[in-house]
Parts: C-alpha cells; structure tokens; sequence
C-alpha cells in the first residue's frame, strides 16, 4: 500500500507539471541559441518520451546514478541540493514539533484540570488566538520584537543554539494551539467515563487521576492530529525558513516552482510524500501502544 500511495501522488505531480508550460530549461532574459537549448534539452532528457523521462529515466538518474541535476542549479544535482538543505528542515520540524507536544498536551491538561477558572479561560483564549494567526504573522512579530527591538537573538540564519529559538516558536505554535484544544476536550469527555469514578472512588489523587487514566484516553485524538501535523510542519516550513533566512528546503521548493525545474520540484513532492505517509503509519502503529484495546481487537478478529 505504501509504495502505491507514493505512485499516484507521483503520477499526479508528473500531470501538473506536464500541465505547466515550458520546460523551465531557459536561463536569465536572453533567449538561448537553438543548439545550447537542444543541448540542455539532450542532458535533462527531454528528447525522450514524457513517459520514459518522468517513470524511468529521471528516477533513475535520482535514486540510482544520482546524477539528475537542477535546471537552475547547474554544478548541482538534485541529491546534492537535498543532502544540504533536508538536514536543517529536519532539525526544524522536529525541535517544532516536538515543542508544539509537550506544549500543547501541557496546557490542554491544565485547561481541563481547572475547567471554567482563569486559567482555563486564558488558555482557551490563546489557543484560539494561535490557531487564528498564520505564521507569517507570527514569524514577522517575533523577528521585529524579539530580534530587532530586544535583541535577544540573532535576525536569521541557521547553525546556533540562538538561531533556532525563533523559528521553532513561530511554527510550533498554532499546531499547539490545536493539540491544546483537542486534549482539553478529550480530557473532559473523559471525566464522564465510568473508570474515572472508579478511580477517584478508590481514593487516588485528582492528578494521578488526571495523568494515568484520563491523559492516556485523551491521547487518542491527538496521535490521529500528529500524522498530519508532522507533514504539515515540514511541508509549511517554507514561509518561516523565508522569513529568518534558513537554507533548508523550504527555500528550494519556492525557486523551484518559480524557475519551473521540473527534476527539483518532483524530487522535493516525493520527499515530503514519504514523510507524510511516514507518519501516517506510525501514528497508526502507536495506536496500539496507547490503547491496548485496539490491540486486542485485532488478535479476536
């Protein structure tokens, strides 16, 4: 299943691209000669059939030869440009998303735990406002006051410690704001279920409550949220590495699709189709660690 999802999302992105017009092979405002241009056309294999080009021969010369260049990259190759720009994307989406979890479980239980009090008003409040604001808004107000103002961190740029504070905020926070919401509220329909009273019954605290019997129901809805969640993290990571000037692959999707480099765009779709079904299955996978019924379901059927 997992090789054929990858299939029609590859088969999708060849029609849209077959869609757009021009090869992307043209470089400045200067027409090129005719025979430079069949030259470029003979080195990125556009003399071949379209099937050919997009379902043999550039998958290939990524995966095996790795030697299919970039059409505005030309002492690059598409792997070349993936092994420098993948790592730092990496390392963003996971310090975001890992900050949006613990953030957001966080203060989804404490919303739940004092439900109807000022704190819980509070966090509904700002949740709502973190899931209204996009981040270039959020990215925009944090560079101006924090980096600009203050000066409390560096404008941009990737590598430090301090570099990193910024970026991981900005697109963290509206994905925390939704795990927020989604904990307060499976928290709460767990407080009506039949062992939670069994549990306060036998005398244990409201916060063992909380965290071992309710806390581990209530995750169901946010384990359904990370598969796509995680995908949207590094697939929407582009407009915060554009706003703190981050090389990582955010900043090749938008010239690759502006330039029309058919070879960049397709390999970037494929890299972040397989992190997106990626995550799926493994989301799927630890359904059955959090809830054990799911894996006895699955033995009886």
């Amino acid at each position: 299943m997992f090789p054929l999802v990858l299939l029609v999302i590859y088969s999708g992105a060849v029609l849209l691209v077959m869609a757009t017009p021009g090869e992307g092979l043209e470089s400045g405002e200067k027409d090129l000669p005719p025979e430079v241009l069949e030259q470029k056309r003979i080195a990125y294999n556009y003399d071949q059939p379209w099937f050919q080009r997009y379902f043999w021969t550039w998958p290939k010369r990524l995966i095996w030869d790795q030697d299919l260049p970039a059409h505005q990259y030309e002492d690059w190759t598409v792997v070349e440009i993936m092994q420098s720009a993948l790592p730092v994307s990496l390392q963003l989406g996971v310090l975001a998303l890992g900050l949006a979890v613990v953030l957001g479980i966080a203060v989804g239980v404490l919303s739940a735990a004092r439900r109807g009090q000022w704190l819980d008003q509070l966090s509904v409040g700002l949740c709502l406002v973190g899931v209204s604001l996009p981040t270039f808004v959020v990215g925009a107000v944090l560079l101006i006051v924090v980096a600009l103002w203050l000066r409390v961190v560096p404008v941009g740029g990737w590598g430090r410690p301090s570099q990193t504070l910024l970026p991981t905020i900005t697109l963290a926070l509206p994905y925390a704001a939704y795990i927020a919401r989604l904990t307060r509220s499976a928290m709460l329909d767990a407080f009506s279920e039949d062992y939670i009273r069994t549990a306060r019954a036998k005398g244990l605290s409201e916060w063992r409550v909380l965290l071992d019997h309710a806390l581990r129901n209530a995750l169901l809805p946010v384990l359904s949220y990370l598969g796509p969640a995680a995908a949207a993290i590094f697939t929407g990571s582009f407009v915060v590495e554009k706003i703190f000037t981050i090389p990582g692959m955010g900043t090749h999707v938008v010239e690759s699709i502006n330039n029309r480099d058919q070879s960049l765009i397709l390999a970037t779709v494929m890299v972040y189709s397989v992190f997106l079904a990626s995550f799926n299955l493994i989301v799927d996978v630890l359904y059955g660690v959090v809830d054990p019924r799911i894996r006895v379901g699955a033995r009886t059927t």
